[in-house]
């Protein structure tokens, strides 16, 4: 469809639910109870989702029946299956002009208002989102798209509103069956890691069935290069994540990180490991789903990856009774100059969920996320039925034992059947720590219900080292200052961007080939290697893209704090 048509479908379906609004339908009463019912019978919203959800079950589980009965909504879902962020399923929605009713795009919100695909939810809210605007409260200012375009085109929900971390979920991941039998050694910097690795390598070459031990692992299927590749440069180095960027905190200068002499440094350590035979030959070339296989064959001593990056491998392993071959989270860093800045915080920010301008009834749809951002809706999606998942004794909220041990040892299955947590993303929601209005937590990850979800292979090993929860051995948040830009790597890309789309690719391809190359070289080929790819980048347009990347990170500075900037 022409971009002029599509604007005019655009401003038809604005008018459309405005005319709805003045009509009445389902109108505010300005109380904070859930709006959306099935008082209008029974509707079925579209949906794409440009993340991979394996144990989505139609919505027939109990959470997405007791969804449906309370809203009269069911989802027809469409999940991107591949390792490319929904990349080329949004470009042909947009190319064709046909959009599902709603659409969480990660990464390609500025593609698909470009092409006039996304509602502007402002005014939807205003009339019939209480609980949405409850919910973001103070952070409301973060829902609009840029200084010069204050629309809101979606409700950040991969985030979570006022979070506390209450453990570590990232860092270097090592089997516990590691750290226990060589005594709870000190794993603070790679030399630390390396020592550790190698000797426990060195004693078990091969598991009790004689598979092949595999010291690391690393998936550079896609977008994975990222996060088990590059990513840990960053982290190991100091930065807070910021995607394919370090930004000065001080100047907001945007670069790619790999130019930090520092990140360079590391990829020297890897491609060392490398050429001792610590690294599995096949990280480079195998699939996400190989990756895991060997995660949950138990031989895998160590990963570079955060636990959503393998969390179905693991729980394969507990589910196999394999307590001791999962993994605790170990803050290493290039050397002892360094912190790690994994709790750092950043603020409310987040991908989010849309309306198109497809979407058969924009109200009905808003309503549908209004009642699952509802105190109702979320404690329903964190701890699922009162009587099946958890009770309440005392006025507290707790989960029977039973559950518990399921949610512990079979979880994959257990997610797949009462679908907690699954439905994060179609709704605002609290994060950890957040309590509602009879004095329990939003959510289950809390101290106490951490601690209860642990093995006793776990518990083992945290008591060796001294500790309650992963997270003590980390820096913690109170030692860094805020993140006044958030994440950046949730960022949209204005869409006037001119050719930085295709400069970004081209250093992505750069970086995809090289980055592997420089690891698994000879030694004496790494520099030559490393630094011709630093020019290469240069010469396909980096700095001119890097100096874009600084204005937006210092208008969305702005746009959230009102500071003035040079």
């Amino acid at each position: 469809m022409r971009p002029s048509l599509k604007k005019k479908r655009f401003a038809a379906l604005l008018l459309t639910s405005s005319l709805l609004l003045a009509a009445g339908c389902g109108s505010s009463t300005g109380s904070d109870a859930p709006e959306s019912t099935d008082e209008d019978g029974p509707i079925t919203f579209t949906f794409f989702g440009a993340d991979a959800s394996p144990n989505w079950n139609r919505m027939e589980d109990a959470v997405g029946k007791k969804i449906t009965e309370m809203t009269g909504v069911t989802i027809n879902a469409e999940f991107d299956i591949s390792s490319g962020g929904g990349n080329d399923r949004i470009s042909l929605m947009a190319a064709s002009g046909e959009y599902p009713d709603l659409i969480f795009p990660k990464g390609n919100l500025s593609r698909l208002v470009e092409a006039g695909a996304m509602l502007d939810l402002t005014d939807l809210i205003e009339e019939h989102g209480p609980n949405i605007k409850k919910a973001y409260g103070e952070h409301f200012n973060r829902l609009k798209y840029s200084n010069e375009d204050p629309s809101i085109y979606w409700l950040p929900t991969n985030g979570a509103i006022d979070q506390t971390y209450f453990d570590a979920t990232n860092g270097v991941a090592i089997q516990h069956r590691v750290a226990k039998e060589l005594g709870y050694p000190e794993i603070k910097t790679i030399e630390d890691y390396e020592k550790v690795i190698r000797e426990y390598y060195e004693l078990h070459p091969t598991t009790e069935d004689g598979q092949p031990t595999i010291p690391l692992t690393l998936s550079a299927d896609g977008w994975r290069r990222m996060i088990t590749v590059t990513d840990p440069a960053v982290m190991a180095t100091g930065g807070p994540g910021d995607g394919e960027y370090f930004i000065d905190p001080e100047t907001y200068e945007a670069q790619l990180h790999y130019k930090r002499p520092e990140e360079k440094e590391y990829f020297r350590w890897l491609n060392k490991l490398w050429n001792d035979g610590l690294i599995d030959k096949e990280s480079f070339v195998q699939k996400d789903d190989q990756y895991k296989a060997k995660i949950a064959s138990g031989r895998v001593l160590s990963l570079f990856d955060p636990n959503w990056g393998f969390s179905d491998a693991e729980n394969a392993l507990k589910s196999s009774g394999m307590d001791e071959n999962t993994y605790g989270f170990y803050p290493v860093t290039l050397d002892e100059s360094f912190k790690r800045a994994d709790f750092q915080p950043m603020g409310f920010d987040g991908y989010g969920i849309g309306i198109t301008v497809d979407a058969k009834d924009p109200v009905r749809a808003i309503k549908f996320l209004d009642w699952l951002s509802s105190e109702e809706g979320q404690i329903l999606r964190n701890w699922g039925i009162e009587g099946e998942h958890y009770v309440v004794e005392d006025g507290v909220r707790k989960i029977p034992t039973d559950i518990q041990d399921r949610k512990n040892n079979d979880n994959s299955n257990f997610t797949k059947e009462t679908g907690i947590g699954l439905y994060n993303i179609f709704g605002a929601h609290y994060g950890d720590g957040v309590k509602d209005s009879t004095d329990n937590y939003y959510t289950t990850n809390f101290p106490e219900q951490i601690q209860m979800g642990y093995s006793e292979a776990e518990k083992e090993v945290l008591a060796g080292y001294g500790i309650s929860t992963w997270k003590e051995l980390f820096p913690s948040e109170d030692e860094f200052a805020v993140k006044e830009w958030g994440a950046a790597y949730n960022m949209p890309i204005p869409t006037d961007s001119g050719n930085y789309n295709v400069i970004y690719q081209k250093t992505q391809d750069i970086i995809q080939k090289r980055i592997p190359e420089a690891i698994i070289a000879a030694p004496d080929q790494f520099d030559a290697i490393y630094d011709n790819m630093l020019a290469e980048l240069d010469k396909e347009g980096a700095v001119e893209m890097e100096q874009q990347y600084t204005g937006w990170i210092k208008d969305r500075v702005r746009l959230w704090t009102g500071q003035e900037i040079d």
